[in-house]
């Protein structure tokens, strides 16, 4: 280009070679940060089974008093398995929804029931039509140890996801 007065301009703008090294530099960041990201994706994998579980605790609650009847979260905790059922008659039966497929926790996710509050050997929740639901602590960790307490600590309450940090501080 030349300008009014007959000299050249130059360009303004980056050289192929400056955005090469600019490309080397960022993927260089990255590969040094890219392991520590690992175990950020397994802890929110959980994270978010345990928002799940706690998404069905309500529905599940909020049916069962508009319903008049109960429902049960059920649990098989050697399998990883989880799923809603109600009560029909004597017998409960998986329903026909959604929110009757069995769920299943993430790869590496481990779920345990806290046995100090009811039977050990109990495999479910139930909410009944007044509101009320059995208290529980269904523990699910992580393959780093990282653990969220999906809990209920009395048949009134409300459950609620009482994560690593909150359990640490208080």
């Amino acid at each position: 280009m030349t300008s009014t007065t007959g000299r050249k301009t130059r360009r303004a703008g980056f050289t192929l070679l400056e955005l090469i090294l600019v490309m080397v530099v960022i993927c260089t960041v990255l590969a040094m940060a890219a392991p520590s990201l690992r175990g950020f994706f397994g802890s929110r994998k959980t994270a978010d089974e345990s928002a799940r579980i706690l998404a069905l605790i309500q529905y599940a609650r909020s049916q069962a008093i508009t319903e008049g009847r109960v429902y049960r979260l059920n649990f098989d905790m050697d399998q990883g398995h989880y799923w809603l059922t109600a009560q029909d008659g004597s017998a409960f039966e998986k329903l026909k929804i959604e929110f009757g497929r069995v769920f299943a926790f993430p790869e590496g996710t481990t779920g345990q029931w806290d046995d100090q509050l009811d039977d050990a050997t109990k495999s479910y929740i139930e909410f009944h039509p007044t509101g009320r639901a059995d208290a529980a602590v269904i523990r699910l960790t992580d393959r780093q140890g990282k653990a969220f307490d999906v809990q209920c600590l009395s048949p009134t309450e409300r459950f609620r996801i009482l994560s690593p940090r909150q359990e640490e501080n208080g």
